[in-house]
């Protein structure tokens, strides 16, 4: 479902991802770890469409993330590390606004965003502002964002970043559930986050790939594990 091989990302001072390699197939939620800096979210951007590789390949769906962009962007539902949501507007108001950037025709707006307002433990919102909500709120509305053209394929950027305990534990528990539906990648540098929910992890260092494995084997190693990630 995601293939991404020998990835480059060249910013002329330095390698933002250097040859990555690693896949997920239909139906996996993967875990994508790695210290702050280390090429995570240029991964993510690259998938995404938001800028091209300078050399390697990606494909999402069996399209190509640089020739074939818009069929892959049909495809997929992106929530960024920070999410640029519109403050000013009601959570029902501006996820019907995101529904019609993406495409889902006039007459399903409605039962999308009625369908991710409730996945995502909303429905007591639909009518609140953005802006009067809490962090943990507005990272679900960002979730709700990404599901609401009903995507194959689901990436999440550090979904639980900036949260209390209580907010992470909500959050995770909303990826859990969605897990086996889509194609997941969950992308953090925190270990512990990303082995709660994911069976198989990529963990990159400085661009490069350093490990892909099951949560349990990584923790074993919790010396390896612990220098790397804290």
């Amino acid at each position: 479902m995601i293939e991404v091989e020998n990835l480059t990302k060249d910013y002329g001072a330095r390698l933002g991802i250097d040859g990555l390699t690693f896949s997920a197939e239909k139906g996996e939620l993967l875990g994508f770890l790695g210290p702050n800096g280390a090429g995570k979210t240029t991964t993510m951007r690259i998938l995404t469409c938001f800028f091209p590789a300078t050399s390697g390949r990606a494909t999402v769906a069996g399209f190509d993330c640089f020739e074939d962009s818009l069929e892959v962007r049909k495809r997929l539902g992106y929530m960024p590390e920070s999410v640029p949501l519109y403050k000013d507007m009601e959570v029902g108001e501006y996820l019907s606004f995101v529904a019609g950037a993406k495409g889902v025709e006039a007459k399903d707006v409605k039962k999308s965003v009625d369908r991710v307002i409730g996945d995502c433990g909303l429905s007591e919102y639909p009518k609140s502002m953005i802006s009067e909500l809490s962090k943990g709120y507005r990272q679900r509305v960002g979730l709700a964002q990404a599901l609401v053209n009903d995507p194959e394929i689901l990436i999440l950027d550090e979904p639980t970043n900036g949260l209390d305990p209580r907010q992470i534990r909500e959050i995770r528990k909303l990826i859990t559930e969605l897990a086996g539906q889509r194609t997941m990648i969950l992308s953090s540098h925190i270990l512990p986050e990303v082995s709660k929910v994911c069976k198989k992890i990529v963990i990159i260092d400085k661009g490069k790939l350093v490990a892909v494995d099951t949560p349990d084997n990584l923790v074993s190693n919790v010396h390896g594990a612990t220098k790397m990630f804290l």
